[in-house]
């Protein structure tokens, strides 16, 4: 029988290389973890990338995937809820604004992508190769160039909310429209949560904001997170 404790994982960086494809070794141990629990997934990236990550039975093994930060719900292959909301179009001009600022000079398309309830933009492009979002992360990693725009970003449009997320994104949607509504679907004192972004900027940051420390788990990576686990 599951135990009452409810473990939720962010994808990109948790359970996998940001954007890369999870672990085969890891894959067996995690599908074994989730016969023995509730585990649920919470992620910025739509259903067919994240099945590009997991495969189809992790995702369907799952009691629930919170696909687009949780504005689009699946249990399998049956949608929950979705959230209808799009970017208005004076948002989407300052984006290409701070696009055309930016002092990274590699672009690659695809700068703001639209998904459900909610849009994604990079300075490098979602088309980047592994090697350029390699590349991307290490600059922003000096320059804090997405922290930059995050913060510019949520003091224009403070009806709106932009978090950090993966190696190259900016997580854009709704305020209320961020990871932490999920938790709505949650007795609080049963979870578990497991994210790599829980800096006040992050993506995950809205989850684990409003847990406990001792329910919040920042992880480095995939490893990392199967040692946490095998501590459980």
């Amino acid at each position: 029988m599951k135990r009452e404790t409810n473990y939720i994982f962010d994808v990109d960086g948790t359970l996998t290389p940001s954007r890369g494809v999870i672990n085969a070794n890891f894959k067996e141990f995690f599908i074994d973890f989730i016969e023995c629990n509730n585990v649920f997934l919470v992620t910025g990236s739509d259903k067919e990338k994240t099945l590009e990550q997991v495969g189809h039975e992790i995702y369907n093994s799952c009691a629930r995937v919170y696909n687009c930060s949780g504005n689009d719900v699946y249990e399998g292959d049956n949608q929950i809820s979705h959230n209808d909301w799009t970017l208005p179009t004076e948002v989407e001009d300052w984006l290409n604004n701070a696009l055309r600022e930016s002092r990274y000079l590699t672009r690659t398309g695809l700068h703001i992508e639209h998904r459900t309830g909610m849009v994604n933009f990079s300075i490098v492009g979602r088309n980047a190769t592994h090697e350029e979002r390699k590349k991307y992360f290490a600059y922003d990693n000096t320059i804090e160039e997405r922290n930059v725009i995050a913060v510019k970003f949520n003091q224009m449009f403070p009806e709106l909310s932009a978090k950090v997320g993966g190696e190259t994104g900016i997580d854009i949607f709704q305020k209320g429209g961020d990871k932490s509504q999920i938790l709505k679907d949650f007795d609080l004192d049963t979870v578990r949560f497991y994210g790599d972004r829980i800096d006040p900027l992050g993506n995950d940051y809205p989850v684990a904001n409003l847990l406990q420390l001792h329910q919040v788990f920042e992880v480095n990576d995939w490893r990392h997170c199967r040692e946490l686990l095998q501590n459980v």
